[in-house]
C-alpha cells in the first residue's frame, strides 16, 4: 500500500505535558533537558485516508525537541536528530517524509536532511502557500475587504513561504508592503515582484508600523516569539496566522473583537481518516503541510517535492491542482484553536464598522 511518514515535535514544553501526564511534575528546563537526548519515536499510525484514486496509510514519528530549541541549539546537532527522526520513518517503511514545523526551516530547509534518507522528503510548504493565500481571501471577502484595493502585509515576506506569497499577491492586489528583518532581501524580493509583475511594492523592517495601516496580514515566519499584539491592528484588519509557534498573541482574541485572526494551511482530508493523535482539530483535518504529504503519497509522485528556501508559483499551482484532484479542500475558518462561523465574522465586521464611526480611524 502507499503510504507516508510525517515528523512532528513539540512547539515547547507544554506539549510534551499534554501528551505525557507525568511531565505535569517536571520543571519545564528539566523537560527541554531530557528532549534533547530523547531518541525520535513514533507518535501514531494514521489510517483511513481515501481518494478517489488511491488510498493510504502513514505514520507521525516525533523529533523530540521544541522550536526554541531548534533554532538555537547547534545547527549540527539539530540537522542530526532531524536526520534520525527520517531514519525512524524509514524502517517503518515509508516512502516518503514530511518536515513539519521548525524541522522544515532549520538549515537549509530539508536538503541536507533528504541527502541523509533513502526516501524524498518534501516541506509541505507549496500546499501550505496555496491554502493560506486562498484562506485571506475567503476571510478578507467576508470581512467586506476587496483584495485590489486592500493595504496588504507579508510579515516574513523574505522567507521561502513569504516570498511566493508575495508572488501571488503581486499579481491581485496594488498596495502591498513587504515586511522582515534583512532589508537588502527585502529590495531583491520586491525588485523581482517588479520585474515579474511590474508592481512596485513597498518594503519595511517594522512590523508594527506596517501592521497599524493593514487590512489583510499573513504572518510566514519562523520566529518563536509574538509579533502581533491588540493594539497594532486597525479596526477590521485580517490576519492569516501560518507561522507555528503563532505570531499572534492570544490577547487579540481576549481584547479585539472588531479584528479578525484565523489559522492559515488548514485542510480537510478525504476519507474516514483517524490521526491517533489530537492536534487540536475536528476530526479529519490537518495542517497543509502535513496534507501535501499525504498528497504526493496519494497520487505516487514519491519525489522531493518541496525543498530548500526557493519555492515557485508552478509548484504551488501544481500541488493545489493535485489536492482538488485527491479531495483536499480548505477548512472552515478556525481562530485560536476554536471554530469561527461567518455569522461571527460578520459580527466582527460590525463591531470594526461601529468602532470606525465612534473613533474616526480608517
Amino acid at each position: 500500500m502507499d503510504n507516508f511518514a510525517f515528523m512532528i515535535h513539540p512547539l515547547d514544553e507544554t506539549d510534551v505535558m499534554k501528551k505525557f501526564s507525568a511531565a505535569q511534575f517536571i520543571p519545564k528546563f528539566i523537560i527541554g533537558q531530557i528532549l534533547k537526548y530523547a531518541p525520535p519515536f513514533k507518535a501514531s499510525d494514521v489510517t483511513g485516508i481515501v481518494s478517489k484514486h488511491n488510498r493510504i496509510n502513514g505514520w507521525f514519528v516525533a523529533c523530540p525537541l521544541t522550536a526554541r530549541q531548534m533554532t538555537r541549539l547547534p545547527e549540527p546537532f539539530v540537522i542530526n536528530k532531524i536526520v534520525r527522526a527520517g531514519k525512524l520513518a524509514e524502517k517503518l517503511g515509508a516512502k516518503i517524509l514530511g518536515l513539519g514545523a521548525f524541522t522544515s526551516v532549520v538549515g537549509d530547509a530539508g536538503i541536507t536532511v533528504a541527502k541523509n534518507l533513502k526516501i524524498p522528503v518534501t516541506t509541505g510548504n507549496s500546499y501550505t502557500v496555496a491554502t493560506a493565500i486562498e484562506g485571506a481571501k475567503m476571510a478578507a471577502r467576508i470581512m467586506g475587504h476587496d483584495m485590489e484595493s486592500a493595504n496588504v502585509a507579508v510579515i516574513g515576506a523574505t522567507g521561502a513561504i513569504g516570498s511566493v506569497c508575495a508572488d501571488f499577491l503581486a499579481r491581485e492586489v496594488r498596495n502591498l508592503v513587504l515586511v522582515g528583518k534583512d532589508e537588502a532581501k527585502l529590495h531583491k524580493l520586491a525588485g523581482r515582484i517588479l520585474y515579474d509583475t511590474g508592481l512596485v511594492v513597498k518594503i519595511s523592517t517594522n512590523v508594527k508600523e506596517s501592521l497599524k495601516k493593514a487590512d489583510v496580514v499573513l504572518t510566514v515566519t519562523n520566529s518563536v516569539d509574538v509579533l502581533v499584539d491588540p493594539e497594532d491592528l486597525k479596526p477590521g484588519a485580517v490576519v492569516c496566522d501560518v507561522s507555528r509557534p503563532r505570531n499572534v498573541s492570544g490577547k487579540v482574541a481576549e481584547l479585539r473583537n472588531d479584528v479578525l485572526v484565523i489559522e492559515g494551511g488548514l485542510v480537510e482530508v478525504p476519507g474516514d481518516v483517524n490521526f491517533n493523535l489530537n492536534f487540536g482539530f475536528p476530526p479529519g483535518m490537518a495542517y497543509a503541510c502535513m496534507a501535501e504529504t499525504m498528497i504526493l503519497a496519494l497520487e505516487k509522485k514519491y519525489e522531493s517535492f518541496t525543498l530548500g528556501r526557493e519555492l515557485s508559483i508552478k509548484q504551488v499551482t501544481e500541488i493545489s491542482k493535485l489536492a482538488r484532484k485527491h479531495g483536499f479542500r480548505v477548512a472552515g475558518f478556525r481562530s485560536f484553536e476554536r471554530p469561527v462561523t461567518e455569522a461571527e465574522i460578520y459580527k466582527i465586521r460590525n463591531n470594526a464598522l461601529r468602532k470606525v464611526l465612534a473613533t474616526g480611524t480608517v
